[in-house]
């Protein structure tokens, strides 16, 4: 195994085989435990975009939210599904599906594109040109703005859909999917994440769906790993401690080192 390998291994916690239901027992339990250490919280918050990641977070917290209902009879408890498209959202009925797969307590739909283009405009009013990746990255910040918006009324926290799969490449944008107060899928890979929502029965389709982070406009449904340049199961089996391409191991490194910032909280004197 290469030295960076090992590293990277140890410090995102990916073990090379899961036992799904073990797993899916271990995040709904982390999600009860928070809640359940600050008294005054009532509810989880996500953004659901009808993919792999936001489909099993959903799921996962609703679990969480229904099991703690039961169990205290406090029906202030709540998961709340957060649709968040930009204008019309071209795979809309697939977050329909997610949500109506994950049973959401309540589900909230927010346009962001008026906020987002607002944002662009007053930054291109300055001089300055935001480019179209760049507005991609006020898009995500915008969904997060929409979702600690809601959960600072909602006594809420916001889950997050990190996994070890996008953390290697720090393929997410910082402060915003990237912002969230609890990640309940973080240590797991993208095809471990595929075995826990086939063990749950969740809808095919939502899991064998191209990823996509579908935040440019001059390239949309960008598939990740066009955008990426390596393929999930290189990574997958990258993070397992198996043996890829040297192409493969290199193009990984190179995001896992050039995205460390977003695995940080900011740099401060003390830090090296």
């Amino acid at each position: 195994m290469r030295k960076m390998q090992q590293e990277i291994i140890e410090a995102l916690r990916v073990q090379p085989t899961i036992d799904p239901e073990k797993e899916i027992r271990r995040s709904v339990d982390f999600m009860k435990r928070y809640l359940k250490s600050v008294p005054s919280l009532r509810s989880l918050v996500l953004g659901i975009s009808g993919g792999q990641d936001s489909t099993l977070a959903g799921a996962l917290a609703q679990m969480a939210i229904r099991e703690l209902q039961e169990e205290t009879g406090n029906a202030d408890y709540q998961f709340i599904a957060v649709r968040l498209p930009y204008g019309v959202q071209a795979d809309e009925s697939d977050a329909m599906k997610a949500i109506e797969f994950m049973q959401a307590d309540r589900v909230v739909r927010i346009d962001i594109k008026p906020a987002a283009d607002a944002m662009v405009a007053a930054i291109e009013a300055t001089g300055v040109q935001v480019s179209d990746f760049n507005k991609g990255n006020i898009k995500a910040r915008q969904r997060m703005i929409a979702q600690y918006g809601i959960a600072g009324e909602t006594a809420g926290i916001v889950v997050g859909t990190d996994h070890a799969a996008e953390s290697v490449t720090g393929f997410y944008t910082k402060f915003g999917d990237g912002g969230a107060d609890i990640v309940p899928l973080w240590r797991l890979n993208k095809r471990q994440g595929k075995a826990m929502l086939k063990a749950l029965n969740a809808p095919v389709e939502l899991y064998e769906k191209v990823p996509t982070a579908d935040l440019e406009d001059e390239r949309p449904a960008l598939p990740d790993e066009v955008a990426l340049g390596v393929t999930y199961q290189d990574i997958d089996d990258y993070l397992e401690g198996k043996e890829v391409s040297d192409a493969a191991a290199e193009k990984i490194e190179g995001w896992y080192q050039r995205t460390a910032h977003k695995r940080a909280l900011p740099y401060t004197v003390f830090d090296k």
